[in-house]
């Protein structure tokens, strides 16, 4: 490598891969983390660990480590006051070959919240990820189903027994790629208030 092709990669700025989200409580972490090992059981693919069980609100990607204040910023002007989610369905996409667990009815107050803080992102200069399609609240269980195992109309998805997760609370998260896949670390947490934040 020449020494300038060196220099080049050297000052390249630090990065961090990050997002926002909804972290469950141990008690939701463990129902939603049996269910997802129950339906890879029943229909192949890699189950979540339980420890990375998450609702994604906004994924940015790789962001200078440089920025991480301004982001922890503009989400501390989000005001949302906490609220519950009823976890009760399960939901497969065919075109990443991924089973999800979500709610029939969504809650007002998780829209109000990804849409305040995408809109506080974006005025701080921050792009995020899927910008321009609809939030589309899920809990990721199964990655990689098998075609051949997938649910379909002769092998449906079965019910699940809905259930309550609490929300006081959403984080900034940065994950960490491996060979054994990926790893993540609450770095910030923002409590949810209705109370303007100064």
């Amino acid at each position: 490598m020449s020494a300038e092709r060196r220099n080049q990669k050297q000052s390249k700025p630090a990065t961090a891969r990050v997002f926002f989200a909804l972290w469950p409580s141990p008690e939701v972490a463990e129902r939603l983390g049996n269910i997802a090992h129950d339906a890879a059981q029943s229909f192949g693919g890699r189950a979540t660990r339980r420890d990375t069980i998450h609702l994604t609100l906004a994924f940015l990607g790789n962001i200078p480590e440089a920025r991480l204040p301004e982001l922890s910023m503009a989400a501390a002007n989000v005001a949302v006051e906490p609220f519950a989610i009823n976890i009760d369905q399960l939901g497969f996409w065919s075109h990443n070959h991924l089973l999800w667990a979500g709610c029939k009815t969504p809650a007002a107050s998780l829209d109000a919240l990804s849409s305040q803080l995408r809109m506080a992102l974006a005025r701080a200069g921050f792009r995020v990820g899927g910008e321009g399609r609809d939030f589309a609240p899920h809990v990721t269980l199964v990655r990689r189903v098998p075609e051949v195992t997938a649910p379909s109309v002769r092998d449906p998805l079965p019910s699940i027994e809905s259930f309550t997760w609490r929300n006081d609370r959403f984080v900034l998260v940065r994950s960490t790629l491996s060979a054994l896949g990926s790893s993540y670390r609450i770095i910030a947490e923002f409590p949810l208030t209705a109370g303007v934040r100064t």
